[in-house]
């Protein structure tokens, strides 16, 4: 008879509804603090978008360690080194663009 290879637990990493709801609950906490960081009026300027920017960085690695599961163990190594290229092509783009962006401002306000 064949027999048929099933993937072991531990292959997968271990999915609780504990950690869904401590993620889930993490996430509400997460977006309610940039809400009220953005409507409140507590942060002006530079001071609110970088305390956006750190709550919009917490809420991903939220989601991405207790919603997608990725880890740093070794069955997660190809996940974690493409999450991590596409963190890297990600700044690369957001930062040549505001980087060509304020080129042009500076250029046309020269004017």
């Amino acid at each position: 008879m064949a027999h048929t290879h099933i993937n072991s637990s531990s292959d997968f990493p271990h999915v609780t509804v504990r950690g869904y709801l401590i993620g889930f609950v993490l996430a509400v906490v997460l977006t309610a603090a940039s809400f009220w960081a953005a409507t409140s009026g507590a942060f002006k300027g530079e001071s609110a978008i970088v305390t956006l920017a750190v709550l919009a960085a917490i809420q991903v690695i939220v989601h991405v360690v207790f919603f997608l599961h990725v880890n740093a163990s070794k069955q997660q190594r190809w996940h974690a080194m493409s999450f991590a290229y596409t963190i890297l092509m990600s700044l690369i783009l957001i930062v040549g663009t505001v980087w060509v962006m304020h080129n042009v401002h500076m250029l046309m306000m020269a004017r």
